[in-house]
C-alpha cells in the first residue's frame, strides 16, 4: 500500500511540475522588469494569461502584474480597477497554494510597495515569518537569487533577520 501511495505522489509531482508551460525563469524576469517597464509588465500580464495550466503560482504572478499596470494609468478609477482585479488574483492563487513560498514571497514584495492607504498590508509580518522560516529549505538555486536582492533592500527585515538568509 504504501508503494502506491509513494508512486501516485511521484506521479502527481512529475505531471504538476512538467504542466507548466512557460519558463519560470522568464517570468521572475519580466516581475523584476515590469516595476519599470510598462512593456514588460504588459508581456507578464500576456503570458501568464496564455497560459492554460491554471497554476496558482503563475495566477500568483498574473495578480501581481496586474497590480503594477495600474502605475502605469492616469485615471484613478482605473488604476484601483487594476489593483482590486491583481490583488484579487494573487489572493486567489495564495488560497490554491498557501505553503507556496513563492506566492508569498510576491504578496510580501506587493504589499511592502503598496501605500498604506489601501489597506493591503496585512499579511507583511505572516509572510515574513514564513519566508524566513522556509527560506533555507528552498532548493531552487534560480528562485533563492530571485529573492535574495529584494529581501536584503527590504525595510521590512531587520538586520538579523537579512543575516538569517545567508
Amino acid at each position: 500500500m504504501k508503494k502506491w501511495i509513494f508512486f501516485g505522489l511521484v506521479f502527481f509531482a512529475c505531471t504538476s511540475f512538467r504542466n507548466i508551460g512557460v519558463d519560470l525563469n522568464e517570468i521572475r524576469t519580466l516581475y523584476k522588469e515590469s516595476v519599470n517597464s510598462k512593456k514588460a509588465c504588459e508581456k507578464l500580464i500576456e503570458i501568464s494569461v496564455s497560459d492554460e495550466t491554471n497554476s496558482s503560482l503563475i495566477s500568483g504572478y498574473k495578480g501581481c502584474a496586474t497590480i503594477i499596470m495600474a502605475k502605469y494609468f492616469s485615471n484613478p478609477f482605473t488604476k484601483m480597477s487594476h489593483f482590486k482585479n491583481g490583488k484579487n488574483i494573487l489572493e486567489k492563487a495564495i488560497g490554491a497554494d498557501e505553503n507556496n513560498i513563492e506566492l508569498r514571497f510576491l504578496r510580501f514584495t506587493v504589499q511592502t510597495s503598496t501605500p498604506a492607504f489601501l489597506g493591503y498590508n496585512h499579511n507583511l509580518e505572516m509572510d515574513k515569518n514564513f519566508i524566513l522560516k522556509f527560506f533555507h529549505q528552498i532548493k531552487d538555486e534560480k528562485l533563492k537569487h530571485f529573492m535574495m536582492p529584494f529581501l536584503k533592500k527590504s525595510k521590512y527585515l531587520s538586520s538579523e533577520e537579512k543575516l538569517q538568509l545567508i
